[in-house]
């Protein structure tokens, strides 16, 4: 059988999914050491991909969400290969817009029930004053769908109507659309790696995030710290937490309805009540430094290969299960290992 694997250059994107062609090429390695006939292919027009479809894959790895095309929509990966009969990694379009649109998925987890922080989308001017705010300060602003901490800083933190007017100009100012305006927590920070294994379980993997101290005294998981790697990642020492914020991940994982894997964010306030913050579904697979795999590893114990290996079980399980028994491929020795 043969895989192949989808990326596009990362510079036209807001989110870089599984990060540069470098860690694109580690998950190619592991795939490679698994048996499979693999390789990876970058698509910036739609004739890429249909040059892909022509080739009939068993299955494609989609690296990223979508191909950005000038003067066009955007071409969402999982979608063209649904739409081709092709199988493919990761979750449907409608499902990734929960991990484009933070709002979205917060309106869909507290319609829910599911403990969301509190949160309201802003433009310049909107409010006069801060009775008009529909949540009282400390305040935390940040891009409605940028990645990696782009925009978050120590001017993300405000508490007062001043700083918030500064704040909510410039982010929009750079980014162009509505803020994002959360209710500050001042707890810790958390992020699960969730899998859904070949048996329909979970695997869940949750860590504790631990930024920086910034000049201001603050922890601040921003874009600057991202880009040092300069946070901790560490295992969550209570057995009580540990089980909560997975309980909570693991909830909002199946309520947002993802498939294969994904990562939910999770922060605490300081009396350690535990907040959904955001959904990343494609998240980053650099080796040593993507926290996805790394939260594998410190939870777990498992390796950037078995990651990998379980990341794409649940589609290499899909096509035993669609394929007539004389056409199935020779899975079961990496199947049996991907558990």
């Amino acid at each position: 059988m043969y895989i192949e694997i989808i990326t596009t250059p990362n510079e036209a994107l807001k989110e870089s999914g599984f990060g540069s062609l470098k860690a694109c090429y580690s998950v190619l390695n592991t795939i490679q050491r698994m048996g499979y006939g693999v390789s990876l292919t970058v698509c910036s027009t739609k004739e890429d991909l249909e040059d892909v479809v022509a080739r009939r894959p068993g299955l494609v790895v989609l690296a990223v969400k979508y191909v950005p095309v000038e003067n066009a929509d955007n071409i969402w990966l999982s979608n063209y290969f649904e739409k081709s009969g092709i199988n493919y990694t990761g979750s449907s379009r409608e499902i990734l817009e929960f991990d484009s649109n933070k709002v979205l998925a917060k309106t869909h987890l507290t319609n829910k029930g599911i403990n969301t922080a509190g949160y309201f989308l802003a433009v310049p001017d909107q409010f006069k004053c801060e009775e008009d705010l529909p949540i009282r300060f400390p305040l935390f602003l940040k891009p409605l769908d940028a990645a990696n901490g782009n925009g978050i800083d120590d001017l993300s933190f405000v508490t007062n109507f001043t700083e918030y007017k500064s704040k909510i100009n410039s982010l929009y100012k750079t980014f162009k659309q509505p803020v994002l305006v959360e209710q500050y927590l001042g707890g810790r920070e958390f992020t699960v790696a969730v899998i859904r294994t070949r048996n329909n379980d979970l695997s869940v993997s949750a860590v504790e995030i631990i930024p920086p101290i910034s000049g201001k005294g603050l922890r601040i998981l921003g874009a600057q710290a991202k880009k040092d790697d300069s946070e901790k990642i560490i295992r969550i020492g209570e057995s009580e937490l540990k089980d909560k914020v997975s309980a909570l991940a693991v909830q909002a994982f199946n309520a947002l309805g993802v498939r294969d894997f994904g990562r939910i964010d999770i922060k605490s306030n300081e009396e350690g009540e535990c907040f959904f913050m955001e959904a990343n579904l494609v998240p980053g697979m650099t080796y040593s430094s993507s926290y996805f795999p790394q939260a594998c590893d410190i939870a777990q114990g498992f390796s950037y290969d078995k990651v990998i290996e379980l990341i794409i079980a649940g589609g290499l399980t899909r096509i035993i299960s669609t394929t007539p028994p004389g056409l199935q491929p020779d899975t079961h020795k990496d199947l049996s290992a991907a558990i």
